[in-house]
């Protein structure tokens, strides 16, 4: 009887010794549990303060290019410095700061006027030839004719095929087809859906730039000879050379030089007989790109959008982007 009771003890001690086990490895995991979702509870509370310290800059930069009021745009105003901005940016916020960037959208090519109801825009297509015709995009003749007039194809209103072009009957036969829009783009990346247009040339490669950070949706087409990126530059005229390009830049960026003319450049050693097609230059713009990163505890959040500004400063958001 004794033996029996001393047994029934053991196995009592074991049964308590597995249920304080249970009850240990139930604990942890809880506390596991309860501690992953105060961390997540917290980088959620951070990601929207972030999100509104990213909002606060894009707000800035509103105010920023509203504020510019002096009938030019160069890469010598404020907005384009909009980096010093953010430098201080930690000292509006308990916590937090935000990375202020402005882009102009008039000193890139303006891709939906490359058409005019079925017809080229000729000074439109002009400068987009001479762009891809850029050593540095690595396109022989006939690939850049071919990719021009794709993009023709792809805007405009009829069916009809340009010369080395594509419509419907080229989309429509592809392994996964689609319908060609005959439309003006609505995003940029629509430009990977058109003939010729491939992933290396769109986003660029190790050797070659991408085209998509060069051209833009807005704007009539004129482009701001003050802001515009070099290679741009280069193609206003088959004329220009590198070494003129790089001329451009230093003179464009040196606060002495009056930038209030689009024909500044004749002021330029070298370039008093170059001649660029008045309509193609401007040097006011009235579209941007703002881009402000908030940062709180290590989390990022993204604001991006595209404004216009009229000419009494009000300005107005055409898009509008939380990453």
């Amino acid at each position: 009887m004794k033996k029996i009771l001393m047994n029934d003890r053991g196995v009592a001690l074991i049964l308590v010794i597995l249920m304080i086990s249970i009850i240990v490895a139930i604990t942890l995991q809880l506390n596991m549990a309860s501690r992953s979702e105060i961390y997540e509870a917290a980088n959620l509370g951070d990601g929207i303060r972030a999100a509104c310290v990213a909002k606060s800059g894009f707000c800035m930069g509103e105010a920023l290019l509203s504020e510019d009021k002096n009938g030019l745009d160069s890469l010598k105003e404020d907005w384009a410095e909009s980096e010093l901005l953010s430098a201080g940016s930690g000292a509006l916020f308990n916590s937090g700061h935000f990375r202020l960037h402005i882009e102009d959208e008039s000193g890139r090519i303006s891709i939906n006027k490359l058409v005019s109801g079925t017809e080229y825009n000729d000074k439109i297509k002009g400068l987009l030839i001479r762009f891809l015709s850029l050593p540095e995009f690595d396109l022989d003749e006939q690939q850049v004719h071919d990719i021009v007039d794709a993009i023709k194809d792809w805007i405009d209103e009829d069916d009809e095929t340009t010369d080395f072009g594509a419509e419907n009957i080229y989309y429509e036969g592809l392994e996964d087809p689609y319908a060609c829009k005959n439309a003006p783009l609505d995003c940029i990346e629509e430009l990977l859906m058109i003939k010729g247009i491939t992933e290396n040339l769109y986003y660029g490669t190790d050797e070659t730039p991408g085209i998509a950070e060069y051209f833009t949706l807005y704007g009539k087409g004129a482009i701001n000879i003050n802001t515009t990126p070099n290679l741009i530059l280069k193609a206003l005229s088959n004329e220009i050379t590198d070494e003129m390009v790089s001329d451009m830049d230093d003179f464009r960026r040196n606060e002495e030089n009056n930038l209030s003319e689009s024909a500044w450049y004749k002021n330029i050693t070298g370039m008093t007989g170059i001649t660029i097609d008045p309509w193609l230059i401007t040097v006011q713009s009235n579209i941007f790109r703002i881009t402000s990163t908030g940062y709180l505890n290590d989390i990022g959040r993204r604001v991006s959008g595209v404004i216009e500004r009229n000419s009494g400063g009000a300005v107005k958001r055409l898009s509008w982007k939380v990453d």
